[in-house]
């Protein structure tokens, strides 16, 4: 049996959420999303992803700045849906909206919980060094990612993994575990598993101030942070160009290199075809793919070939002033 389903979600984690349902038996009656947001150099307006699949199969949009005035309750009432299914809002949804659908809301939240609650749980994953991350279903209540789980899936992350490359592995894994969430809301036979607090952490909203790179910090550190802010927001690094003035370094990817040496922090060791390799608080990185400033994302054996003075033994990064 099909639900009336009501689908909130915004970026393009929640639109491949959006077309696992469009693509299953059940029934999307309406979908919400944050309003537009000026996008690009010339500010236009700018349809979310879930937005834009949820015109393309002429499904009604609603848009509205909040879901805590009563216009906005009236007319989430009014579509009479079975549930709501969220992913990556970005709305906090009120209790009597979670209290609306026949049989609630669910959330679809890309974090193992209670390991991670919150807005970044898959970068939080990766720059914490966890071994394993997933997705887990969870029946919503007025607390923060604190409801009861319906659904667990799990993967490893590997060695290598990026805040993209997790992205969308947990992406594919949790439209199949969403729709055995809904069959079991349906059938009557969920049986939610309660969080225990005591193991919740905290995937606070990434700022671009945390991507700067401090290269007092161990080197370790550093590889899981350059990993888990690719591709957003990428860290970055300040270095002196040829006419002496502080530029802006992006670093997509980097790795760990052991062995100790006495220089200081930020300290160039050597450039060569296989990376940039930096001193750090303890040990030392190599940077691998990097972007210099109104440039394309190279690997460093590129960017040797017409910048190799920028980046001279003995060379310090990170010294420069915004």
């Amino acid at each position: 049996m099909s639900l009336n389903i009501i689908f909130a979600g915004t970026p393009d984690f929640a639109a491949v959420h959006l077309q696992t349902l469009l693509d299953s038996e059940h029934n999307v009656i309406a979908v919400y999303s944050q309003p537009d947001r000026p996008a690009g150099r010339g500010k236009k307006l700018l349809a979310s992803p879930v937005k834009q699949l949820a015109r393309e199969h002429n499904i009604p949009v609603y848009q509205p700045l909040t879901l805590r005035n009563e216009e906005a309750q009236q007319e989430l009432a009014a579509l009479n849906a079975d549930v709501m299914v969220v992913v990556a809002y970005g709305l906090i949804l009120p209790q009597v909206a979670l209290d609306t659908p026949r049989l609630g809301c669910v959330n679809v939240h890309a974090s193992l919980l209670p390991r991670w609650r919150g807005a970044a749980p898959i970068q939080r994953a990766v720059e914490a060094g966890d071994a394993e991350s997933g997705v887990a279903i969870m029946q919503m209540e007025a607390g923060l990612d604190t409801g009861p789980v319906l659904v667990e899936v799990r993967t490893p992350i590997s060695p290598r993994e990026t805040g993209g490359s997790l992205h969308d592995k947990l992406a594919g894994l949790g439209g199949p575990a969403l729709l055995t969430a809904l069959a079991q809301l349906e059938q009557g036979t969920a049986q939610p598993q309660v969080q225990d607090d005591q193991l919740a952490n905290y995937a606070g909203k990434i700022t671009k101030e945390e991507a700067r790179i401090d290269w007092t910090r161990p080197a370790s550190e550093l590889a899981r942070l350059i990993r888990a802010f690719n591709p957003f927001p990428v860290c970055w690094t300040e270095f002196t160009d040829a006419k002496g003035e502080s530029q802006r370094l992006r670093i997509y990817s980097a790795h760990l290199e052991q062995g100790c040496h006495n220089d200081l922090p930020g300290t160039i060791l050597s450039a060569d075809d296989e990376g940039v390799l930096v001193a750090c608080g303890r040990e030392a990185l190599r940077l691998t793919q990097l972007q210099l400033p109104g440039k394309k994302t190279l690997p460093v054996a590129e960017i040797l070939k017409g910048y190799r003075e920028l980046f001279a033994k003995g060379t310090t990064l990170g010294t420069g002033h915004e």
